[in-house]
């Protein structure tokens, strides 16, 4: 049974107290955000503005085609996606230990504990300043719903991120065009909020009226801080990283068999249009990525329909995400947000065929 079931003692943590730490909380949230994503990504932006590029595929690994399968086409890709990503990484498990140690209980679950769309409609919003990969912010979503932060909020603040990233539709305005960017605004503003607030409905714990939703709050742990904090970080750590380290390795190089045709060119059929959608689902990329993907797809010969397809698919979700999330979201929900990611990327090239 959740801890977010049944009548628990409410918080006895002191309002200044918790004011301090929220402060806290914000400050180590904006500096973090600033150093990793806000202040690199201006400069990636005038890049896409005046180049109409922000780098190479990091599919190929600037190569003409993908390595075929190997331990080193495996630890090349690792190295180049790490290099990445590394610092998002830390920042999000930094962030998804924290949430759990400085932000009080009863504030979460005020703003983002109930089942109705409100909640899910402030868990996306509160994604849009992160700008983070899905596997990035996976951390944090782990850390949501540690605090009992219902599963359609903490699904839209996981998804948010990489589809709705603010940065990434002004690069892909540039780079691509401005159709590209509507069709991912649309499918991502379809999967963040209503695949997430759909995903209520399979877990037990979110059905906490919204009435009854403070009378949910667990006792605040009155442990030392850091004790508390080290405690958070170390369960972090535990089931994050490894899960996400093997899965990066494994795609990386079993990549050329997700992707095959790359540099061959080949009509789209709706059963190739599925594989790609499947294989952009499960594939893991850095913030951004999939722009230069998708150009290096459409300039091998590929059509649109590839194109929308893995706009939507290769950001959403990926493998290592998943598996990153496991635990704290029943299958169903693991299932369903899957599943629906696929069905988008069909139908986003399918829109794409005729759009783009």
């Amino acid at each position: 049974m959740s801890p977010s079931q049944g009548t628990l003692p409410r918080p006895s943590m002191s309002g200044k107290k918790a004011a301090w730490l929220a402060v806290a909380f914000i400050l180590i949230t904006v500096a973090g955000l600033t150093y990793v994503k806000w202040w690199p990504y201006y400069g990636k932006a005038l890049k896409a503005i005046t180049d109409h590029t922000i780098g190479s595929s990091i599919l190929t690994g600037g190569s003409e085609s993908i390595p075929s399968p190997s331990w080193q086409s495996a630890w090349d890709y690792a190295q180049a996606y790490y290099k990445a990503v590394w610092k998002a990484a830390v920042l999000g498990i930094l962030l998804g230990s924290l949430v759990q140690v400085l932000i009080p209980s009863g504030w979460l679950l005020r703003v983002l504990g109930g089942r109705s769309f409100k909640s899910t409609a402030i868990g996306g919003l509160a994604s849009l300043p992160g700008m983070m990969c899905s596997c990035c912010a996976a951390p944090i979503a782990v850390g949501l719903r540690k605090k009992n932060v219902s599963a359609g909020a903490a699904l839209a603040f996981w998804l948010g991120n990489p589809l709705l990233n603010p940065a990434t539709l002004i690069f892909m305005t540039f780079v691509l065009t401005w159709k590209f960017t509507l069709l991912r605004l649309l499918f991502g503003i379809a999967i963040t909020f209503g695949v997430s607030y759909f995903a209520n409905r399979f877990v037990k714990d979110a059905a906490i009226p919204e009435d009854q939703v403070l009378s949910a709050v667990p006792a605040e742990d009155d442990r030392p801080f850091w004790l508390r904090w080290l405690r958070s970080l170390g369960h972090m750590l535990l089931n994050v990283v490894p899960a996400y380290i093997i899965a990066v390795l494994l795609l990386g190089a079993a990549r050329a068999w997700l992707f095959p045709s790359l540099g061959e060119g080949t009509g789209m059929t709706i059963l190739t249009l599925l594989l790609f959608a499947i294989a952009g689902t499960l594939f893991v990329i850095p913030t951004a990525a999939e722009i230069p993907i998708v150009q290096a797809f459409t300039s091998l010969g590929f059509g649109a329909s590839a194109a929308g397809a893995l706009l939507i698919t290769l950001p959403a979700v990926s493998l290592p995400s998943l598996l990153m999330i496991r635990r704290a979201f029943p299958a169903k929900v693991l299932g369903l947000v899957f599943g629906s990611v696929v069905v988008a990327g069909v139908l986003s090239g399918i829109i794409g065929s005729f759009f783009l």
